[in-house]
């Protein structure tokens, strides 16, 4: 078959078609004929040297994909060989096909393109993890989104606006910001010209927002702490501005802060499943009756891979980039 590998840690050029043997389903897997594939910033990490594959993944780039079953363990689920799905993988999905775990697959909702539905698994997995599970967003709380025009921005602004939340967004240009406000957010803050926490302030009520996703940490995180309300949560996912801050504490104690994050890619099956389980039932139908929808930037193809990589460097697009494989 053939497939994007990276030659060597380094820029985006080092991306390069090659040929691979068909990978083999395991127990518990589906073998998938790629139609699309989502390209995400952990893929260029990867492709840096700085996201180590996770024991028995593929060494190839790409973390979401849609296509066609073409055979595996299919047992215990309703999917047949030749039904269409979209997969959170381990790795991989640069390639005409692509092994998956079972229970990480999820029909494509009805009126999705392959294209778009290749675009979902990565951020709409991470997003409920962090932002419902872990951060327990609820009731008639708040949301920060950082970065709001980013693959996990644009997800997380529908997500948490389709489920009832107001929600405020960061984004580098009066553009972005607009686009984040059409998407569903209250409020777009343009961080280059605006001080979000005083926005937040003077707009989120209740002394701030309860919950914060932020993908940037560093100088951000004692910024966040500051716009966050009593009991407020701050969750983490990557590390964009730097992995050291400094923190008030006393804030932490005396207002009954939490400060916490995750990483999803090396967490097992099991864990994963229970997170499109939820999808299914929760957002899927919002989907399907388009009070979510996927915000595609820009299709490369698959020999193209290197060119959606320096897009991703350069920060230009809103929502999705996605490769096309068939």
């Amino acid at each position: 078959m053939k497939a994007i590998e990276i030659t060597h840690p380094g820029p985006p050029d080092v991306l390069k078609v090659c040929d691979r043997p068909m990978p083999q389903p395991k127990a518990g897997e589906i073998l998938i004929k790629v139609h699309a594939a989502g390209v995400n910033r952990p893929d260029v990490f990867q492709r840096m040297g700085n996201y180590p594959v996770p024991p028995g993944a593929s060494d190839l780039p790409g973390l979401e994909i849609a296509g066609e079953i073409v055979e595996g363990d299919l047992a215990g689920s309703d999917f047949t060989v030749g039904d269409m799905v979209c997969a959170l993988v381990p790795g991989g999905g640069y390639a005409e096909y692509c092994t998956a775990p079972l229970k990480q697959c999820l029909p494509i909702p009805k009126g999705l393109s392959a294209i778009e539905a290749a675009s979902l698994p990565e951020t709409f997995f991470t997003v409920w993890s962090n932002v419902f599970d872990r951060a327990h967003l609820s009731g008639s709380e708040t949301l920060l989104v950082q970065g709001g025009t980013s693959g996990i921005g644009v997800t997380a602004i529908q997500m948490a606006s389709a489920l009832g939340h107001r929600v405020f967004a960061t984004a580098g240009s009066d553009e972005k910001c607009r686009a984040c406000e059409e998407l569903g957010a209250t409020r777009g803050i343009n961080y280059r010209t605006e001080d979000f926490v005083d926005v937040i302030k003077k707009e989120a009520g209740r002394e701030g927002v309860d919950v914060i996703l932020d993908m940037v940490g560093g100088a951000y995180l004692g910024r966040e702490i500051d716009c966050l309300a009593d009991d407020g949560r701050i969750v983490l996912i990557a590390l964009l501005g730097g992995a050291k801050a400094t923190v008030d504490l006393g804030q932490v104690l005396r207002r009954r802060l939490t400060i916490t994050g995750s990483t999803l890619r090396p967490r097992p099956v099991e864990f994963k499943a229970a997170i499109a389980n939820k999808l299914l039932a929760h957002v899927w139908p919002l989907i399907e009756t388009r009070a979510i929808n996927p915000v595609i930037y820009k299709v490369f193809s698959l020999e193209e891979a290197a060119k959606a990589h320096e897009m991703m460097e350069a920060s230009i697009h809103i929502g999705k980039i996605v490769l096309q494989v068939r």
